[in-house]
C-alpha cells in the first residue's frame, strides 16, 4: 500500500503535534512531506530531525534564516523555505496527498484555498477558513475536487453522524446540535467576568489546546465560530443549527432527524480521534486516545442556552446568527475583530468582559461588500482590523 503523504500547517501547535503522534503510530500508513510553523524554530527543527520531512516552511523570515542554519548544521534533508506564497507552494505539489491545515486564524486562508483548488484531501483545523471564506471557499473545494474532512471535533462528529449518501441527507435532518463544555466560566458570575486574568481564560476544564483557541472557548466565541462553520460544511440555514451545553466533552455533537431520533459521536476529550479519523477516512485507525469507560463514566448533563444566565454570560454567542444572517463577508468581519480583541486581552490592553464589545463595535463600522476573491477578504479582514484596533483604543 502506497503511504499517504501529509503537509502539516501549523505543525508546532497543538493540532500539529496531535497529529504527528498519531501518524507516528502508523509509519506504514503516512509519510510527513511538509512542515510549517511560524516563529518556533526550537521545536520545528526536533520535528525536523524526527519525520525529516522534504519541506519546511517557516513563515516569518528570520526564523527560517535560522532553521535554515540548524538544519545545514544537523545535515538534515530538509529544504526551508519562507516568503510569499511558499506555503502555497508547497500545498499545490504532486508530492503532497493530504494537507493538515491547522494554522490558527486568517493567515491560514491562502493555503487553504489553494490546497482546496488543487484537489487535495484537506483535514480543516483551521475553521476561519469557512468563517473568513464562506461560499468563496465552498466553490473553490467544488472546484477544485477536493475532499474536504472537519477536524474540529464536533464538525468531525456531526459528519461521522451524517449518512453517507451526501446527496440526500438534508431532507431527512431536522436540525444539528453542536455541544459546548461552557469553558472554565461556566458557572461564574456574570459581573466578575471583567476580573478575569489571560491565565484563568486558558485553563480549560477538559480540553488542552492552544491560547487563542482557550480564550474563545471561555467566552464561547469558539462555538460562535463553530456555528458559521458547521452552516457552510452542512449547508443547512442558522436556524438548524442549535447549541446545548454539556460540561463533560463526552458527546462531541449530534444530528437530529426528521423522525426525531438522534445520532450522536461520543467518545474521549482528545483531538487525536478526530485527527484519526480524518487521516484514515473511510477507514478507522488507532489514534492513541483512551476508550471510554462506562462503567465508570460519570453522569452526563446538559444545559440550555436559556438556563444558567448563560446568554448573559456568554453574549458572543449570538453574534453567529447574526453575522450568518447579514451580508456576506459579515462572517469574516466578526472573525477579524475576534482575533484582535483576545490578543489585546491577551496582552492585558482590555478586560476579558471588553472582548464582546469590541467584536460588537467592529460589526457596527464595517459595512461588507461579497467578497468575489482572496484579495476581496484579505481587504475585507484589514479593515475590520483596523475598526477592531480602533475599538480596542476607546475600551483601553
Amino acid at each position: 500500500m502506497n503511504r499517504q503523504r501529509v503537509a502539516i500547517l501549523g505543525a508546532t501547535g497543538s493540532i500539529g503535534v496531535n497529529t504527528l503522534d498519531v501518524i507516528e503510530r502508523h509509519p506504514d500508513r503516512y509519510e510527513v512531506v511538509a512542515l510549517s510553523a511560524a516563529t518556533r524554530v526550537e521545536p520545528l527543527l526536533a520535528q525536523c530531525a524526527k519525520f525529516k520531512p522534504r519541506f519546511a516552511v517557516m513563515t516569518d523570515a528570520a526564523a527560517a534564516r535560522e532553521l535554515a542554519r540548524r538544519v545545514e548544521a544537523e545535515r538534515l534533508p530538509v529544504t526551508v523555505l519562507s516568503g510569499e506564497g511558499a506555503l502555497e507552494k508547497v500545498v499545490v505539489r504532486d508530492d503532497v496527498d493530504t494537507v493538515m491545515a491547522a494554522i490558527v486564524g486568517a493567515a491560514g486562508l491562502a493555503s487553504c484555498l489553494a490546497a482546496a483548488r488543487a484537489g487535495k484531501r484537506l483535514l480543516l483545523a483551521n475553521k476561519e477558513a469557512l468563517v473568513v471564506g464562506g461560499d468563496l471557499f465552498m466553490e473553490a473545494v467544488r472546484a477544485g475536487g477536493a475532499t474536504l474532512l472537519p477536524i474540529d471535533s464536533e464538525h468531525s462528529a456531526i459528519f461521522q453522524s451524517l449518512p453517507e449518501d451526501a446527496a440526500t441527507w438534508q431532507d431527512r435532518v431536522d436540525k444539528i446540535i453542536l455541544t459546548a463544555s461552557g469553558g472554565p466560566f461556566r458557572r461564574r458570575e456574570p459581573a466578575t467576568l471583567r476580573d478575569v486574568t489571560p491565565d484563568q481564560a486558558v485553563a480549560h476544564p477538559n480540553w488542552v489546546m492552544g491560547r487563542k483557541i482557550s480564550v474563545d472557548s471561555a467566552t464561547m466565541m469558539n462555538k460562535a465560530l463553530e456555528v458559521i462553520e458547521a452552516r457552510y460544511l452542512f449547508g443547512l440555514p442558522p436556524e438548524r443549527l442549535e447549541v446545548v451545553i454539556h460540561p463533560q466533552s463526552v458527546i462531541h455533537s449530534m444530528v437530529q432527524y426528521r423522525d426525531h431520533s438522534v445520532v450522536a459521536q461520543l467518545g474521549t476529550p482528545d483531538m487525536r480521534v478526530p485527527i484519526a479519523y480524518g487521516l484514515a477516512w473511510p477507514g478507522r485507525i488507532a489514534s492513541g486516545a483512551e476508550p471510554l469507560d462506562f462503567t465508570r463514566l460519570a453522569d452526563m448533563t446538559f444545559e440550555s442556552l436559556d438556563s444558567h444566565g448563560h446568554r448573559e454570560r456568554f453574549p458572543g454567542l449570538q453574534l453567529a446568527w447574526d453575522a450568518l444572517r447579514g451580508p456576506a463577508g459579515t462572517t469574516a468581519v466578526l472573525n477579524a475583530a475576534n482575533e484582535e480583541a483576545v490578543a489585546a486581552f491577551l496582552d492585558r490592553r482590555i478586560r476579558f468582559d471588553q472582548i464582546h464589545g469590541v467584536n460588537l463595535a467592529t460589526l457596527e463600522r464595517v459595512s461588507p461588500s461579497k467578497p468575489r476573491e482572496l484579495a476581496d477578504l484579505l481587504a475585507l479582514d484589514a479593515r475590520a482590523r483596523q475598526a477592531a484596533r480602533d475599538a480596542i483604543a476607546v475600551a483601553g
